[in-house]
């Protein structure tokens, strides 16, 4: 049976540790400017200063810690070490491939190239089972952390579609810092007292000092930062977080199987090397077919002006307008367009009698909203109409060497 029991608190105390140290905070100061950079972006679009995101980070760091005793736990569970996992060449080869394209700074791209290097060439010295698997558990960590937290803070955007319309939808961005009590290992060295004894199927990922009279494993902290990174134009960012999740966990538990298996044979091993980036890719490509392909939500409605988004606490919002609404009239004068909502906004004096079918609570509702042009917006956001032409977002995300290469193709080709 699995000492849980004895371990749980070893690896609580080691998490304690990492978030006294300064390295820790710093990644927390690293994850904080990328959701200033998102609240810009917020602001940007809405046209109208924000609150600060103060919610955001501490979110954030919460289900870091959530996350990182999660992967703890899986790690310690499996037997996967830092040893031989081969952080020192993930980290360097991950910013190089940044280079070509942002998407590949995530570790399946890197690990699975030096998994693949290292069964053909040999170099460099990593387990190729311990490479594989972490970036499995992590994966499994970033999908939980999708499933509950990847359509918070969804950012309303301009996107264009497979037929060149503009429609509306989101980019979902997620940061969280990590706090893990990761394993390690010294071969060759007396068993202390006090010491834990393991059952006899652990590790299920044997280290390769295997032939050593004694292994000696340890729990050290160390911290980690996930991303994540998605748009949601054919469904809402939650229903999309989730489908992403789902197909991210089935990912991640596909590659921790071969990775556990690689060391049988290395037919195995080729194949869980090759599928830990190009799994990765088909995750990625399969979740933007998906919200190519099927029709977009963020349209014009024959029946009303639809709600792209609502600026938080602003009259519409406290209303109890969101995102996906449908305004119907404004002082009883039918609304279906931006034109419309412009000329009644410019006749009428505030406060206004709108009445809007909310999506969420399935019903009509109408709300007397009082706001000040001058110093509050009204705080709907419309639909774009297929014709805007400004602030449409590039779905492009190649790094400067891939923006390089794809300009020199082109002028090859011509």
């Amino acid at each position: 049976m699995f000492p849980f029991g004895d371990i749980f608190p070893i690896i609580l105390m080691n998490i304690e540790i990492m978030l006294r140290e300064p390295i820790f905070w710093l990644v927390v100061v690293l994850v904080g400017m990328q959701y200033r950079r998102m609240q810009s972006l917020r602001e940007e679009f809405y046209g109208v200063p924000l609150k600060s995101n103060w919610n955001e980070i501490g979110t954030a760091i919460i289900l870091g810690l959530l996350g990182g005793l999660l992967g703890s736990i899986i790690m310690v569970f499996i037997g996967v070490t830092l040893t031989g996992s081969g952080l020192m060449y993930i980290w360097p080869l991950a910013i190089l491939l940044m280079l070509i394209n942002a998407r590949f700074i995530c570790f399946a791209y890197a690990g699975g190239i030096l998994a693949l290097a290292k069964i053909l060439f040999g170099f460099p010295q990593v387990n190729v089972p311990q490479v594989l698997a972490l970036v499995a558990v992590l994966h499994m960590v970033e999908s939980v952390l999708i499933f509950f937290s990847g359509h918070l803070g969804a950012i309303p955007a301009f996107f264009r579609d497979r037929a060149g319309r503009v429609v509306g939808g989101f980019t979902l961005q997620k940061f969280w810092p990590i706090p893990i009590a990761a394993l390690a290992f010294v071969a060759g060295m007396e068993v202390p007292p006090g010491s834990i004894d393991m059952p006899e199927w652990w590790p299920l990922i044997r280290p390769e000092a295997a032939n050593a009279e004694n292994i000696i494993y340890t729990l050290i902290p160390v911290v980690a930062a996930l991303g994540y990174g998605d748009m949601a134009i054919a469904r809402d960012p939650r229903r999309k977080s989730r489908i992403s999740a789902g197909y991210l966990a089935l990912y991640s538990a596909a590659l921790l199987v071969l990775a556990v298996l690689s060391d049988r044979s290395t037919l195995l091993a080729v194949a869980a090397a090759l599928f830990s980036p190009l799994g990765h890719e088909a995750v990625i490509n399969i979740g933007r077919r998906l919200e190519l392909r099927d029709p977009p939500v963020y349209v014009p409605h024959p029946e009303g002006l639809a709600v792209l988004d609502v600026v938080p606490e602003s009259p519409a919002w406290n209303a109890g307008m969101r995102s996906g609404d449908l305004v119907l009239a404004i002082n009883g004068v039918p609304v279906r367009s931006r034109a419309d909502l412009a000329a009644m906004l410019y006749a009428i004096t505030p406060p206004l009698q709108v009445d809007f079918w909310s999506r969420r609570g399935r019903r009509s509702r109408r709300e007397l909203l009082a706001y000040d042009d001058e110093g509050q917006p009204l705080g709907i956001m419309p639909v774009p109409e297929g014709h805007e032409e400004a602030g449409v977002m590039e779905m492009s995300t190649a790094g400067p060497l891939g923006r390089w290469w794809g300009d020199f193709w082109r002028r090859l080709q011509k």
